[in-house]
């Protein structure tokens, strides 16, 4: 994948339940694989990256809250600290137009852009139900198969580097294909919605789907090529 994640059904399974979930993601991760995930995914974000132990970590959620950065808390315990509860449980409120929320005595401008990430270490942690419910639990314990693709990596990286660069770019490449298809998608369903009475009759409407259907069957062409060299 793109930001590293391993290429197994399972790791990628897993990053969609993350993109996708209502709840913050607490994940099993003994070999850091989604510690080093989520640090290159977020990273233009500009992640901020602390444990429960640091004696300044709130200070420092506080500021990621209120101007949307991400947060990645790393080697938690068995429990969280009491003290995110709100965060957790995304109890936010509003005051007039503005999300707020209220963390320990400050009361913060929340941010959409916000995101939390956990990480545990233990291999087979025992979560109470009380903190189970707060999180989307994930395991990120690697599989057999994500093993040997990253091992294909690593000798690839080592023998042949410029075969390595060529993937990343074919990744890079198809993940942009992918949003372009469903952007052409969108607007194709758009005209469709919005043209009134004889479509064929509907010039600008015809232009839109012609140049729309010349696109997407571009970038499927590009996509299959990137498929085969990949």
């Amino acid at each position: 994948t793109i930001w590293g994640l391993p290429n197994d059904a399972f790791s990628i399974e897993n990053g969609i339940i993350i993109d996708k979930a209502r709840r913050w993601p607490l994940c099993i991760d003994p070999q850091g694989q989604a510690n080093k995930w989520i640090k290159k995914m977020e990273a233009p974000q500009k992640l901020r990256v602390c444990k429960f132990t640091d004696g300044d970590y709130l200070q420092r959620m506080e500021g990621s809250i209120t101007f949307g950065n991400p947060v990645l808390v790393e080697n938690i315990l068995e429990e969280t600290d009491p003290a995110i509860e709100p965060v957790l449980l995304k109890q936010t409120f509003k005051k007039g137009n503005t999300v707020m929320l209220k963390l320990g005595d400050s009361i913060l401008e929340y941010s959409k852009d916000f995101k939390l990430y956990l990480t545990t270490k233990f291999r087979n942690p025992h979560y109470l139900p009380e903190v189970a419910v707060k999180v989307t639990l994930l395991n990120f314990m690697i599989t057999i198969v994500g093993l040997q693709d990253q091992l294909l990596n690593v000798v690839v990286q080592k023998e042949r580097p410029e075969l390595a660069e060529e993937k990343a770019r074919l990744v890079v490449e198809g993940a942009e294909n992918k949003a372009q298809l469903v952007d052409t998608e969108n607007k194709i369903l758009h005209v469709l919605q919005t043209s009134q009475g004889n479509i064929l009759e509907d010039e600008s409407a015809i232009n839109v789907l012609s140049s729309s259907k010349a696109l997407a069957n571009k970038i499927a062409a590009k996509q299959e090529i990137a498929e085969q060299t990949e």
